[in-house]
């Protein structure tokens, strides 16, 4: 009776499960109006679901909504290799600051086709269109940019 009460009031049946069993706390911890009540108890009960539902819905309403992880296979483009270090923000605001400073050590030539193929998201032939160069060239020193900036970081890591 309180799991179907408390799922009508959520509407999520692991919210309504975690609602009764607080319910089923509190009737314990007050043991001894349970001991000596001379009313049906269900009312009793019910209130505290209730209860326990609208302060959920109120602390629901009041906090900023969580933003969930994202799986790392949708982290493109946010470090090198594709994965995010870890769960945390700050790792990501880390590795960016890495790449940035290893990108600022590589010259004009490598770090301008690297930031137009992989972070505005350009194709070979819109980069060559832009620079007037051939597609050839774009996809040479694209491949050249990205050593040097991998002997960077590995530089980077060393220090």
């Amino acid at each position: 009776m309180l799991l179907a009460y408390a799922t009508r009031l959520t509407g999520d049946r692991a919210a309504a499960e975690d609602l009764v069993q607080e319910t089923l706390i509190r009737a314990w911890k007050h043991v001894h109006i349970v001991a000596t009540a001379t009313i049906p108890l269900t009312g009793w009960l019910l209130t505290i679901l209730r209860n326990l539902a609208f302060d959920r819905a109120r602390r629901q309403a009041t906090r900023p909504l969580e933003v969930p992880e994202l799986p790392e296979a949708a982290s493109v483009g946010g470090s090198v290799g594709g994965s995010v270090a870890g769960g945390d923000h700050s790792d990501r605001v880390v590795d960016s600051i890495v790449v940035v400073e290893a990108l600022k050590s590589l010259p004009e030539l490598h770090s301008s086709m690297l930031i137009e193929v992989y972070y505005r998201n350009r194709s070979v032939a819109e980069v060559a269109k832009q620079f007037q160069i051939p597609q050839g060239t774009v996809k040479s020193r694209t491949h050249y940019a990205l050593r040097a900036l991998r002997n960077a970081l590995a530089t980077h890591g060393e220090e």
